[in-house]
């Protein structure tokens, strides 16, 4: 727009001109900024209006109106440029969002009826105009014309001009999918809160009729932001003039920023200059009644401009603080998010670079996880599951408790109870002892899992079963009948390899304890990695890309563990007796001695001057047993004996060794697989695969990217 043609120009200039530098670097692509939308049905004189306001001479050839929004900006400069470019709708592909911005007219000279013709043709072929489900192609686009002109005499100006609304569909032309799109693309411009509204309607039709001035309140309900023009005033029929002058004059259907009169040029004058038609104009308002009577502010182009730079004025300095504010809030989103998607992985390099991190991150955690440096991380007090060491040492002792109470199929008889069943009547039925005797009850039973596994890893966790509390009262039965089944010609000794037997089947229920806990140590181990990674993993397909890679060993390394628990049972419950413990020799001479007192402690006399005493008659009497009832009541105290050292080696064992070693503490444990040393053995394909970007992502980040850049540059813009 011409400064030659406005005086004083179009609002603020130096407002003016940070606006359009902020459509300049695509703000408006992210928040609303203050335009001028230029608003109506077809044939309403949408283009006279904006030719009037531009001095640009928009082509009228085309059988069809606007079939796309066109942004038009003026701005000042030591040279006359123009530059037209394409918008591309953020609903369209990626390839034609790619062509679109591709496409670009830059450094012409000027833009006259035939450059803009010409241009438009072009655009055409550019702008993407989508088929309905029918097959049916589109006659609208929801790309936008960006135009760019520059030079010396221009004012600062910013405007927009979309298509006109149409209800009706034109047979082979148009379609009602047209209608739509065209209302929802207008509606969306209108809606926007910094939009001044230029709201054309034909002096020569009832304004009763014209359903854009219905939608131009319901946007604009206090009527701050929409100017109403009136158009072709030249075909208002004779004696319905006094309508048009009622809403010039506010009488009817008054607006808060008022009605203002233009003249469109006729078909006859499209060829003459632009000085010829504003001449024509004011030629008009000067002497055709009841036109010429008007207030002259209320008519002509020039009166118009003025009106525009007062409106604009007062509708810039409100909303420019609302926008600074916006573009701020906006660019702490963007660069939030942006920080969200994490480290750029999209080449080989950065994606080693992002998982290395990551796994220092991951190995740093484990560090103070198993010093029990739980003040380090606020993960810690957030995830108890992480307290992974804290957790295993319950886990362990529980354990071992378990091993104490219920370890046993069989109580070791008291000692009162052991001189009881030793002198019990021995001429027993062994296939009765057998059949009531072989199988514990099975009534009361103890859970030997505490934690729930996950079902990633359900699979290769050893089955357990649930174990029977030990049986009471019947020891010295079953180890008769055991010792019976197994004797040979031995005199005042038994088989050798009675004692494993019966340790095998006395420990019995060490292999589901065992298996159970050291099954819920892997379950708080794997957790406490799951967990970890979704801490410090910014996405689940990262965490999960991550598990993957890691899935195999971690595996590998859990079934060692498992193997190494077998191997424990198979020497310490399994294999043959023996032990270098002088606890064995020390528990055994105490149960013998224990059992000794028990029996003469009813002949001892007490009132002897020195102290208690025994008559060797009463140790002799008691001491007679027969040879069998002496082996069981050996057999018995040796099997309690080896039973407890062996059981605290194992418990000791299967928490140091497994527990501990295998699992949580040792060199080569499942927290210490995911490290730098692991990520740099990784492939190029495995890379990708585990913590790629995938299309999607790319894209989301190519645009965060791109509105955080647009929007640093507004900040600069603004300050």
């Amino acid at each position: 727009m011409s400064s030659q043609n406005s005086a004083s120009g179009l609002a603020d200039p130096g407002l003016l001109e940070k606006i359009d530098k902020l459509f300049a670097c695509k703000v408006g692509e992210y928040v609303d900024l203050p335009q001028l939308v230029v608003v109506g049905d077809q044939s309403s004189g949408k283009s006279s209006v904006l030719e009037a306001l531009t001095n640009l001479p928009f082509p009228r050839e085309s059988t069809l109106c606007t079939r796309f929004a066109t942004q038009i900006t003026f701005r000042r400069s030591p040279e006359t440029t123009v530059a037209a470019s394409v918008i591309p709708s953020s609903e369209s592909s990626e390839d034609h969002q790619k062509t679109a911005r591709d496409w670009k007219k830059e450094d012409l000279q000027q833009l006259d009826s035939s450059t803009f013709a010409s241009i438009m043709e072009e655009v055409n072929g550019i702008m993407e105009f989508k088929a309905d489900s029918y097959g049916v192609q589109s006659q609208f686009s929801n790309d936008v014309l960006r135009l760019e002109i520059s030079g010396p005499n221009q004012e600062h100006l910013s405007v927009i001009d979309v298509p006109g609304l149409f209800q009706r569909h034109k047979e082979g032309v148009t379609t009602k999918a047209d209608i739509e799109l065209v209302k929802r693309m207008v509606y969306g411009y209108m809606n926007n809160p910094r939009s001044v509204m230029l709201t054309v309607i034909p002096a020569n039709v009832d304004i009763a009729t014209q359903g854009i001035l219905e939608k131009a309140e319901e946007f604009d309900s206090e009527g701050n932001r929409t100017l109403g023009v009136l158009t072709k005033p030249d075909l208002v029929d004779r004696g319905a003039e006094h309508n048009v002058v009622n809403l010039i004059t506010d009488r009817e259907h008054p607006l808060r920023l008022g009605w203002h009169l233009l003249r469109n040029a006729g078909q006859s004058e499209l060829a003459n200059s632009i000085a010829s038609r504003q001449q024509a104009e004011r030629d008009f308002f000067n002497t055709v009644a009841p036109w010429n009577e008007l207030a002259r502010d209320k008519v002509g182009i020039n009166s118009f401009r003025s009106k525009l730079q007062e409106v604009l004025s007062d509708h810039i300095r409100r909303e420019f603080p609302k926008v600074k504010t916006e573009i701020s809030r906006r660019l702490k989103a963007s660069t939030q998010a942006l920080r969200d998607l994490g480290t750029k992985r999209q080449t080989p390099t950065e994606q080693y670079q992002y998982l290395i991190g990551i796994s220092m991150e991951f190995q740093k955690v484990v560090v103070d996880a198993l010093a029990t440096n739980y003040g380090r991380h606020e993960m810690f007090k957030d995830l108890p599951s992480l307290r992974l060491v804290t957790a295993a040492v319950n886990r362990s002792e529980t354990m071992a408790t378990m091993f104490a109470k219920d370890g046993h199929t069989y109580h070791f008889a008291d000692e009162a109870k052991a001189a009881e069943d030793a002198s019990s009547d021995i001429d027993v039925d062994l296939g009765d002892l057998f059949e009531s005797n072989a199988a514990p009850d099975q009534s009361v039973t103890t859970s030997v899992r505490q934690y729930r596994s996950r079902t990633a890893i359900d699979d290769l966790l050893p089955s357990t079963s649930d174990v029977a509390k030990p049986r009471r009262g019947k020891t010295f039965d079953w180890l008769r009948r055991v010792y019976r089944e197994s004797r040979g010609y031995e005199i005042g000794t038994v088989n050798p390899t009675l004692l494993a037997s019966i340790m095998k089947e006395q420990a019995r229920k060490w292999g589901d304890i065992a298996l159970g806990y050291i099954a819920d140590i892997i379950v708080l181990t794997h957790t406490f990695i799951e967990d970890l990674l979704r801490e410090i993993c910014p996405t689940r397909r990262v965490r999960d890309g991550i598990l993957s890679l890691l899935m195999d060993q971690l595996c590998t390394k859990y079934k060692a563990a498992i193997k190494h628990v077998v191997f424990l049972l198979s020497v310490d419950r399994d294999g043959t007796p023996s032990t270098l413990n002088h606890y064995f020799n020390d528990t055994l001479q105490k149960c013998r001695q224990k059992r000794l007192h028990n029996r003469i402690q009813s002949k001892t006399v007490s009132d002897c001057t020195h102290g208690e005493v025994v008559r060797t008659s009463d140790l002799y009497q008691h001491e007679h047993m027969g040879n069998e009832e002496h082996t069981i009541q050996d057999l018995h105290d040796v099997l309690e004996s080896y039973y407890k050292v062996s059981r605290k080696t194992f418990v000791d064992n299967l928490r140091k060794q497994v527990g501990d070693h295998f699992l949580i503490s040792g060199p080569d444990t499942p927290l210490t697989l995911f490290s730098p040393a692991f990520v740099s053995k990784l492939t190029h394909e495995e890379l990708e695969e585990a913590v790629g970007e995938d299309r999607q992502l790319k894209r989301r980040r190519a645009d965060l990217e791109k509105e955080t850049k647009d929007l640093e540059e507004a900040m600069k813009i603004l300050r």
